[in-house]
């Protein structure tokens, strides 16, 4: 019985199973008169849910004893029948069953990999993923035809996407993305799902307070997991969010190089969605395999704020026929950008750029703690070795690069290296006078920090001078901006820098502009005899933190892991000098086998910046 929705069938000695009905039947071969086992077998098209039933037995027609029981039914990706099904065990140990991962956010050259814990075997977390599909508006509005439809993963899908914000229903989680946090907890802070769920059930379904798209999207990985639908988190960098609908974002700079909020459309430096593996019977199966949902609050599909399942296929192909909201998500790895620069309302130079929205899309790789660029799967490359496909690693030191170019001007902006927290900022300006007459040019550069989905703020650093070029002369400026003109603004944001050129003599400008993030310092992990962990067996690990930056900082250490530590352990950090090292022993006792991921997060009082480290565990059977 599920609700209302039930079916009989009588216990039989034939073990042959079938995939369009129930059975049930008992092994007559050691079977226990005194306590039979009974096995049931359920469809491919049964309806995820928590089921009741009951067996009744009867004597020479008469009904003598019922019992009653529950059980819970998912999808089953192992199944080949089965709408979920995917194909690779390795495939299914990280899709469905791994309980950690990482998340990729800062920028595509300077990638940062945040820990996280899906947490879906933690007590609880089953029971609330379940209670998240009663809770939808579909199951409040009518349950039997919420039942019938919680067979199909497209459905179940686009519930649950809806589900875990809180715009139109009581979702899980309250998105704020300016102002404080006070009255929550600052989405940077969040390290797993399973905190947020607890919360959620807890609270009675009232939404937690707060999420950003990354908590979003991790939050409703782990409910996709639990169901037993297949599903990995993904990151778009430089994302679109195109209100207008015209595959165009306009960025407006001044004349002296300051990015200006005059747009409403906007580029967020990533974008974190989730897509989750399944047959799209409805579409064809040409659209079969990876679909793209977000969770994230930002457009009303179908009047509710919910996004997809989008056929990855769909979006290459730019099928914007097809359902759901394809277009939407063609648009954030598709759009243009206009860059224009301006003196008042006066437009003074107009350039476009064509790459740079969804340049790089990548996702955690199988089996393997680092990024797997997806990004031809969203569009078809320039070229197969292409600087997006061979630039990008985690710990990438490639210089990153911004043109632009006049009649008579052409200019390059170049970061010497991914920029690492602790260390100067070091660029050059390439200027190259195009033309054969002698040039003076006014060079501006200006740096601004940034949220990765907000417009700059105001100016931290600038400099400003004027150069002199022979005919078509070749000329290097360098420039560094120092740790401490940046540590106090800039923390876990990103830095918008840029370069406008003013030819004195005919009045045109030339801008070069790029925004970084700065590589914070790692937490290490060590562990004594880390190739044999037990379970039930007390082992030390050692975190260490050493003081990049240029002041004294303190802070909140705390350790979590899945499997490994029950709740969270929480150390207080005393100040520490410029280059000081602190360790802090830590013991844990691993509840479950198998790979687990042992995280440690330092919360800095005096910056706004969080400092992560994580260590795999492999624990063994004794």
């Amino acid at each position: 019985m599920l609700g209302r929705l039930y079916v009989v069938m009588p216990v039989t000695f034939s073990k042959k199973g079938s995939s369009s009905h129930w059975k049930a039947f008992m092994d007559p071969q050691g079977l226990d008169p005194m306590n039979p086992s009974i096995f049931i077998s359920s469809p491919v098209s049964a309806s995820v849910g928590c089921y009741r039933f009951q067996l009744c037995l009867f004597t020479q027609g008469k009904q003598r004893r019922r019992v009653f029981g529950k059980f819970i039914l998912l999808c089953n990706p192992w199944c080949r029948e089965d709408t979920v099904y995917i194909p690779f065990e390795d495939q299914r140990e990280e899709y469905i069953q791994n309980d950690s991962g990482l998340l990729f956010m800062g920028t595509a050259m300077n990638l940062v990999a945040r820990p996280w814990s899906f947490d879906q075997y933690e007590p609880g977390v089953l029971e609330t993923c379940l209670n998240l599909l009663q809770v939808s508006p579909q199951h409040q509005k009518n349950r039997r035809r919420d039942y019938l439809n919680r067979n199909n993963p497209v459905y179940i899908s686009r519930v649950v996407s809806a589900m875990i914000n809180s715009e139109d229903d009581r979702g899980v989680l309250k998105g704020k993305w300016s102002g404080g946090f006070k009255e929550g907890t600052n989405p940077s802070s969040w390290t797993g799902s399973g905190d947020i769920l607890k919360q959620w059930a807890d609270s009675g379904y009232s939404p937690v307070k707060y999420g950003q798209c990354w908590v979003f999207a991790a939050v409703m990985c782990t409910v996709m997991r639990v169901l037993g639908i297949p599903c990995r988190v993904v990151t778009n960098f430089n994302s679109a969010h195109d209100t207008n609908d015209n595959l165009v974002i306009e960025e407006f700079y001044s004349e002296c190089g300051k990015k200006l909020n005059r747009s409403k459309d906007s580029i967020w430096n990533f974008h974190v969605w989730v897509e989750c593996w399944m047959t799209r019977r409805d579409l064809g199966s040409g659209m079969d395999g990876w679909q793209v949902l977000d969770p994230t609050p930002q457009e009303r599909s179908g009047g509710v704020f919910c996004c997809g399942p989008a056929p990855v296929k769909a979006i290459k192909d730019r099928r914007i026929d097809l359902v759901y909201d394809v277009p939407f998500v063609y648009a954030e790895v598709n759009a243009d950008i206009h860059i224009i620069v301006l003196s008042g309302d006066r437009v003074l130079s107009f350039s476009k750029d064509t790459e740079r929205v969804g340049s790089f899309i990548c996702t955690k790789a199988v089996g393997h703690p680092r990024q797997q660029n997806i990004t031809g799967d969203y569009k078809f490359l320039k070229s197969p070795t292409s600087t997006l496909s061979s630039r990008h690693s985690t710990n990438s030191d490639d210089s990153t690069l911004s043109r632009g170019s006049s009649r008579g001007v052409f200019v390059m902006l170049s970061l010497e290296k991914a920029p690492v927290a602790g260390e100067p900022v070091r660029f050059t300006v390439r200027v190259i006078n195009k033309q054969n007459i002698p040039k003076m040019l006014k060079v501006h550069a200006n740096a601004q920090a940034k949220e990765y989905d907000h417009s700059p703020s105001d100016t931290f650093w600038e400099n400003h001078g004027v150069i002199k070029l022979a005919p078509m002369e070749d000329t290097v400026l360098h420039n560094q901006i120092l740790p401490a003109q940046y540590e106090d603004v800039v923390g876990d944001d990103l830095i918008n820098l840029a370069v406008v050129l003013e030819d004195i003599g005919s009045q045109e400008r030339v801008l070069a502009s790029e925004e970084f993030n700065i590589a914070s310092p790692q937490l290490n992990i060590q562990i004594v005899d880390e190739d044999s962990i037990m379970p039930f067996r007390e082992q030390t690990a050692t975190v260490t933190f050493r003081n990049p930056y240029s002041h004294p900082v303190s802070g909140i250490l705390t350790v979590s892991g899945a499997g490994l530590i029950q709740g969270k352990l929480h150390y207080r950090m005393p100040p520490l000098s410029p280059g000081g090292t602190v360790q802090q022993q830590v013991t844990f006792m691993p509840s479950m086998m198998g790979t687990k991921m042992l995280q440690a997060n330092l919360s800095l009082a005096n910056m706004r910046a969080n400092i992560r480290g994580f260590k795999m565990v492999s624990v063994r059977r004794a």
